[in-house]
């Protein structure tokens, strides 16, 4: 029995010391997956459980203030993530084909790694998204898919940045950082009021924005995938397509029906002036 439990502390003592990553292994929340499984289940229990029933007979707040914090704090801290993932995307050392496995501990390198880490971090601070739809009795938007893309993001961050914080996953950050420096400046103007919808006539280009975001991780996972010379772990990439695949399904089948399916056509338009307004039809029809 003691040879059992040896072996299993040795193999746990393997993965998360010998295989982790030198420049991150020391970082908060790196040394264990425990506090990271707690927070996803909490997160889980809450959105799905004590949440709701919590919020079953009171009014929904408003959480106005607090949610434009927030948004201004993800704004920064994608600006933030984005200038970082730029220096090290336009280096001359980075090759988009292949970014291999490395155990360099030069400065940029080790920059890149931390800055990996607050990216994970950040992925945590966005679970508040769901949270707050919560206390707003915003139900319909907590999804299944939703809750499992915030989870899975959560769960996979930690995984890389843990054993893998440079390569294909610096250019998959930037890229959504960037996403998000839009997407929560776009939800800081409209929860200024309804007097700010006018400038908001740019939505469907950010999800145009972010459609294109996946296309972009998706190919350039899939190059590295089938480049033999790349010694980044398949299975990364392998993941990153499958989940980056699932998620451009999911915001491609919103844009058809918000602004494809959703737009009405001319005729039904003039359809509906001339049911509306019979003498309007007339003059109309004469016009045509």
């Amino acid at each position: 029995m003691a040879g059992v439990i040896d072996s299993i502390v040795g193999t746990y003592d393997y993965l998360m010391n010998d295989l982790a990553d030198i420049r991150t292994k020391d970082l908060p929340l790196m040394s264990s997956p425990s506090l990271i499984v707690l927070i996803v289940v909490a997160y889980l229990k809450f959105c799905t459980n004590y949440g709701p029933r919590f919020m079953k007979d009171r009014p929904a707040y408003t959480l106005k203030y607090p949610i434009m914090l927030y948004n201004i704090f993800q704004v920064v801290l994608s600006i933030v993530l984005v200038k970082a993932g730029i220096r090290y995307l336009f280096s001359k050392e980075y090759n988009f084909i292949c970014d291999p496995v490395t155990d360099s501990m030069d400065d940029r390198i080790v920059a890149t790694a931390n800055h990996t880490w607050l990216y994970f971090f950040a992925k945590i601070t966005e679970l508040l998204d769901t949270i707050f739809f919560v206390f707003r009795k915003k139900s319909r938007q907590i999804s299944t898919l939703h809750l499992f893309h915030h989870s899975i993001v959560v769960a996979f961050g930690w995984f890389v940045t843990k054993y893998f914080p440079v390569g294909p996953i610096v250019l998959v950050g930037t890229l959504n950082s960037f996403v998000h420096v839009i997407m929560y400046s776009y939800y800081f103007v409209a929860g200024l009021g309804p007097q700010y919808q006018k400038y908001l006539w740019w939505k469907r280009y950010l999800t145009l924005i972010q459609l294109i975001q996946f296309v972009i991780v998706i190919f350039h996972n899939a190059m590295a995938l089938y480049n033999s010379h790349c010694n980044y772990p398949k299975g990364v990439h392998l993941f990153i397509i499958a989940n980056t695949g699932l998620i451009f399904y999911m915001f491609s089948q919103f844009y058809y029906e918000t602004y494809i399916k959703a737009k009405p056509k001319k005729n039904d338009d003039l359809k509906t002036k001339i049911q509306a307004n019979p003498r309007q039809g007339k003059r109309l029809s004469v016009g045509q």
